[in-house]
């Protein structure tokens, strides 16, 4: 009984670190009035800086890809193009019986001034080679990633343009909102994950020295991709990497949240979809992880912050299915009050944690202009340890991957469920004609 009394206790120990660092994490922006204002984008001046779009798609639609080239098209600075990057054998038919690649060829006839098309012929197909191809036809100051299926807002340029100007950064980084919330069980929560991230963790990663960039909405100088040898081909999280990198050169990552200039996404579909998409991310935080390039930051305190944020995901999802198990197990075993009573000390951050994030969806619905019933925020209460669930499996089918060797990248499919005609934008060429 002494075992098993010594073994729940550092279990619940463990829970509650990791349950405490992550609630910090998500109340970084509203632990004050200045961190709450601190994270917004510049206001626009004159336009100092062109940009190149990277827009990697790999089996899209067309509706997909024509509703993202049209969001980007609407932006109203006056330097920019667009770069459809594709691999050279997706052929499968998507729209109409158009493949990816004769999709991004027909929309660049259609725009022919301001769209171009990558191709990229690498036997192993995955999103960072493709990136690293497109890298080579980007002739702008300033390369910006927008993925596949994301709506931009129209004034998102000419905000990180004067951000880059304002800061002298080497690297702005631009929030996203996933927008369905309503499509699936776990679709709300998921809609929290990236609002939370956007809104609050990147900005105390930035502030911290070492943050992992997303893959989205991202701008960095193209002189300085090109000297860092850009994207690591074989990582399955290229973001995460290239910040770690340089976040490890010492690089000014600026991140600016305005929820007016979010760009826009979907949910994974299905279950089977937001599982490998979270075995991918999982997988490619262990591979940044085991490569090192974060033990080159310069401070103990960075190394240490740099290693945590890239072991977390896995604690938390295993936190989220240990901790019912060990409060069950503390209360139906005959052990001493006393390590019952610390086999509950980490629902207490737990519980915050979940008050928090019902006023984050109170926050989040009010900027967006959403319409969020109760049923949402109890959906949101009872999905959680079924989320959890889901999480671990992910981590669980990564762990097997890295110990096989399978770094195959799980592409997650896009349906195109958050556009809708409210969303549309006709793209200033069009309206100038």
């Amino acid at each position: 009984m002494a075992i098993l009394s010594g073994v729940l206790v550092l279990i619940a120990l463990a829970l509650l670190v990791i349950a405490s660092t992550t609630l910090w994490w998500q109340m970084h922006a509203w632990m004050s009035p200045r961190s709450f204002e601190s994270v917004g984008f510049r206001v626009p001046g004159r336009a100092k800086y062109s940009f190149s779009l990277i827009v990697p798609c790999r089996e899209e639609s067309e509706e997909v890809m024509t509703s993202t080239v049209e969001r980007l098209l609407a932006q109203d600075h006056p330097d920019f193009e667009v770069i459809f990057s594709v691999g050279h054998d997706d052929a499968k038919p998507m729209s109409n019986g158009l493949n990816t690649v004769q999709i991004a060829e027909k929309l660049a006839r259609r725009w022919p001034t301001r769209v171009r098309v990558s191709i990229n012929y690498d036997t192993v197909k995955n999103k960072p080679r493709q990136l690293n191809t497109s890298l080579l036809d980007c002739t702008k100051d300033v390369v910006g990633i927008i993925d596949a299926e994301s709506l931009t807002q129209p004034g998102l340029l000419r905000h990180v343009d004067a951000t880059f100007q304002d800061t002298d950064a080497d690297v702005v980084q631009g929030a996203v909102h996933l927008m369905n919330y309503r499509d699936s069980w776990f679709s709300l929560r998921n809609c929290m994950e990236y609002r939370i991230w956007f809104r609050s963790r990147l900005h105390g990663h930035a502030l911290s020295g070492f943050i992992p960039l997303g893959g989205n909405t991202v701008f960095v100088k193209r002189e300085l991709i090109e000297q860092v040898g850009g994207w690591d081909g074989d990582c399955l999280a290229e973001d995460c990497e290239i910040g770690v990198r340089l976040s490890a050169l010492g690089k000014k990552i600026v991140v600016g949240y305005d929820p007016a200039l979010a760009t826009q996404e979907e949910t994974p579909e299905r279950i089977p979809q937001l599982i490998k998409q979270r075995t991918r991310w999982a997988l490619g935080f262990m591979q940044v992880l085991a490569k090192g390039e974060w033990k080159r930051l310069p401070t103990r305190s960075q190394r240490f912050h740099a290693w945590w944020t890239l072991v977390q995901q896995h604690a938390v999802a295993f936190s989220g299915v240990v901790l019912p198990l060990a409060i069950l197990t503390g209360v139906l075993a005959s052990v001493p009050p006393l390590v019952v009573l610390i086999t509950l000390l980490p629902l207490a951050p737990t519980v915050t944690m979940l008050g928090f994030e019902m006023l984050i969806l109170r926050e989040w619905s009010q900027e967006m202009g959403l319409e969020v019933r109760f049923r949402d925020y109890l959906r949101l209460l009872v999905s959680l340890p079924f989320y959890q669930l889901l999480l671990a499996i992910a981590v669980l089918r990564a762990i097997w991957k890295y110990v096989t060797g399978d770094f195959a990248w799980e592409k997650t499919a896009h349906a195109g469920s958050h556009i809708t005609p409210q969303l549309s934008v006709v793209p200033n060429e069009e309206r100038a004609a």
